[in-house]
């Protein structure tokens, strides 16, 4: 198998790929525990197995959820030494963050709030690559468990990245030619 474009073959990625799944998660949670002052035991991941229980000590705490997409544009690849090339990828990254209990509404509020804090998006930005591109309004939607009705409070927030990939592409340096005629 090939990895450089000297030989025919697929190419993959080398170096260190962007992050998905457990470490955007944590990523996330780090981010939303940091704007919300959230103790990190009261942030949770949605959609991951095992799923986590909200607290019924009737803690406030929050659950998040992550889709990401690719971006409008088509990729760029950019040649960056004679050897290597980079694909670079803009992503959508959207995150429903839920906030449970009896200071949900407020918790809500104060991360909304806190997305516009400037140093807050640069924390982010340093940490994880994203950037705020728009917040969702919060909405009220309670939630039945267990019986009983759980104050939620719920806000989509966009996030955006730019994803760098690295390949072994060599760019062409020489190449015999032969000339016919006069």
């Amino acid at each position: 198998m090939s990895n450089d474009s000297t030989e025919p073959g697929y190419l993959t990625p080398v170096g260190t790929d962007p992050e998905y799944d457990q470490e955007l998660e944590r990523q996330i949670s780090r981010w939303i525990c940091g704007v919300t002052g959230l103790d990190a035991s009261l942030v949770f991941p949605r959609w991951t197995g095992p799923q986590s229980s909200i607290p019924n000590d009737g803690a406030t705490c929050a659950l998040f959820g992550i889709t990401t997409l690719p971006g409008d544009a088509m990729p760029a690849l950019v040649q960056v030494t004679d050897e290597q090339s980079e694909q670079w990828t803009w992503e959508v990254v959207t995150v429903q963050a839920s906030f449970y209990g009896p200071q949900g509404s407020a918790m809500a509020s104060r991360f909304h709030d806190g997305l516009y804090i400037e140093q807050n998006n640069i924390t982010l930005r340093s940490a994880a690559g994203l950037s705020l591109v728009e917040a969702g309004i919060i909405s009220n939607l309670p939630e039945l468990i267990n019986n009983q009705w759980v104050r939620r409070y719920d806000i989509n927030v966009t996030l955006q990245r730019k994803n760098t990939r690295s390949f072994n592409i060599k760019t062409i340096q020489s190449t015999p030619t032969l000339f016919y005629g006069e």
